[in-house]
């Protein structure tokens, strides 16, 4: 089957990993996931995967609540730790190997990142999976995501989410929102469209990678955005 990408970073959702518990790591949902990862990835397609930890804890919503916003952030990029070490296991448990790098030095949990070493891995058929967002405080998975993207150069961003793509309001709440099937960096900033945070949007035009908003959620919708079936919407 011929593939549109070679190289990809695959960006998770936290929540998306709670299925329908709520809270926490759903095995199901983990499950699907590694099998639509092993699916590309035995096509010949590298994949660098970035997850958030918002299943677990939130530094922003932790801040609010009267956690200091640093340690709040260091909690959540613990949080991003712990779904990277489940969904190495997952990938493990089919058959696909993958190394976990942490942007922090937490050696024997993960290997400590390195643009060579994540390469190196995926070079060799293994899924890097960078996890510990930039490693820094006020930064968000969505940047980290970004940061590695273009670290690793990858051909494009896969934002792996709910909905379908982008729309011109929230469709969950706006029965009248339309969906977008391509849209510049700048509409979706003059738009004020929420579909990553400012500095990720900015650091990945300035650096012309992709991005592509799909719905994770599906089984196989993974495999169709590899192959250039327009199910999402990209931004470029």
């Amino acid at each position: 089957m011929r593939t549109k990408y070679k190289r990809v970073l695959l960006k998770l959702s936290g929540e998306s990993l709670m299925g329908e518990q709520g809270y926490g790591i759903d095995t199901k949902r983990l499950g699907e996931y590694a099998s639509q990862v092993k699916e590309i990835a035995s096509q010949g397609v590298e994949v660098a995967i970035v997850i958030g930890g918002g299943n677990i804890f939130r530094g922003l919503s932790g801040a609010s609540k009267g956690f200091d916003r640093v340690k709040g952030d260091q909690m959540g990029m613990l949080a991003t730790v712990i779904n990277s070490l489940a969904l190495s296991s997952a990938l493990e448990a089919v058959g696909q190997p993958a190394r976990v790098f942490t942007a922090i030095n937490m050696f024997p949990v993960g290997e400590h990142y390195s643009k060579w070493k994540a390469i190196e891995a995926l070079k060799s058929g293994a899924v890097s999976i960078i996890a510990g967002g930039t490693g820094n405080p006020f930064f968000t998975t969505d940047t980290g995501s970004a940061l590695r993207g273009i670290e690793v150069e990858a051909d494009v961003m896969l934002k792996g989410t709910r909905v379908d793509g982008i729309y011109t309001a929230d469709p969950e709440k706006d029965p009248t929102a339309t969906k977008f099937s391509k849209i510049s960096y700048n509409e979706v900033y003059t738009r004020g469209l929420k579909v990553m945070d400012l500095t990720a949007t900015a650091l990945c035009k300035e650096n012309n990678l992709p991005i592509v908003v799909f719905d994770m959620d599906t089984p196989g919708n993974l495999a169709k955005v590899i192959a250039g079936e327009p199910i999402g919407t990209l931004v470029y």
